[in-house]
């Protein structure tokens, strides 16, 4: 599908579709969602600019996501996409020039119909593609902060479930296993989510200092404050996320020594047991033999006496496990 936009006294006016063959080679801001081969070559021939393909956004090289061609930036960067079955990268492109803004995506973002609404309602202003660009970078910065937040209040109620909350009150070792794992799954899928955002977050890292570096003949210097509050958001949510990351970690290391834990008890009540049956073992078999000999046949109590001696070999073994604090 394919958007475009001018800009009008810093606000963003839609193109409509009857005119947008006309007008496309005008628009300040072209959105080429999940574009088909038509609308590329559309756009190119209306702009000069090539379109990137899904696969050339998906290189992870400097030189391939950051580029100069013909006086346009190429510039891409992954966003995480919300899904039923999970989270998922996907990946986005940028294309600056000093006349238009090109982005380029493969499935449906809030975040870029959240930014063309609020600045269509002249909530921001824009008069330049440049002005776009930081536009959207600032937003996408301001997610990833968003998410960054859900993930820290994901990792606390998982902290609470395995150190203070329904892992310790015993139901039962087969609810305490099932718990284990429903933990280590929500812990390997924030896993993935922190990922996903650290390579969103390292990507714009990169996008900021290049387009200051490679635009600055032609980017509005009151731009410049607002590149340098980009790189310290930037900065302090990749720390954040590392902070983050160890916790995960520390999660995902005290999850596992629970199951150890759990572990060693089945252990250690399978080997008690083994131990506690042996003796008892040992004497059904010896006074099986059936032996003409054995004196214990012929006794009034012999029976009694047998039963007793189990008994007795059983519970002297429980006694030093019980002395030894072994349970």
């Amino acid at each position: 599908m394919l958007t475009a936009y001018t800009c009008e006294h810093g606000r963003l006016q839609a193109i409509s579709a009857e005119s947008l063959s006309e007008r496309l080679a005008s628009a300040n801001w072209i959105d080429l969602l999940q574009p088909t081969a038509q609308e590329s070559e559309q756009m190119a021939a209306a702009t000069g600019l090539r379109v990137p393909t899904e696969a050339d956004l998906s290189e992870i090289e400097t030189s391939s996501r950051l580029s100069v061609r013909s006086g346009a930036l190429y510039l891409s960067i992954p966003l995480v996409a919300h899904e039923e079955t999970g989270h998922r990268p996907i990946p986005a492109g940028f294309v600056l020039s000093p006349e238009r803004l090109v982005t380029i995506r493969f499935a449906p973002s809030k975040l870029f119909d959240h930014f063309a609404e609020a600045t269509s309602r002249g909530q921001d202003r824009h008069a330049s593609s440049a002005h776009l660009l930081v536009g959207l970078l600032e937003a996408i910065v301001d997610r990833q902060a968003d998410e960054l937040e859900q993930v820290r209040a994901e990792l606390d109620t998982i902290s609470h479930r395995v150190f203070r909350g329904e892992r310790t009150q015993r139901r039962g070792q087969k609810r305490e296993d099932g718990l284990l794992s429903e933990i280590l799954v929500r812990i390997g899928q924030t896993g993935d989510l922190i990922s996903f955002i650290r390579d969103t977050q390292l990507a714009a890292g990169r996008i900021v200092p290049f387009v200051q570096a490679q635009a600055g003949p032609w980017l509005p210097k009151e731009l410049g404050p607002r590149f340098d509050t980009l790189r310290q958001d930037i900065a302090s949510l990749n720390d954040f996320d590392t902070h983050l990351n160890d916790k995960l970690q520390f999660l995902l290391d005290a999850t596992l020594g629970f199951i150890n834990v759990s572990q060693n008890t089945v252990m250690k009540v399978l080997t008690v047991a083994s131990v506690v049956g042996i003796p008892p073992v040992l004497i059904a078999g010896i006074y099986g033999m059936n032996f003409k000999s054995m004196p214990e046949y012929d006794w009034a109590w012999g029976y009694a006496y047998g039963l007793t001696m189990i008994a007795v070999t059983a519970v002297i073994p429980l006694i030093w496990f019980r002395v030894r604090g072994w349970i």
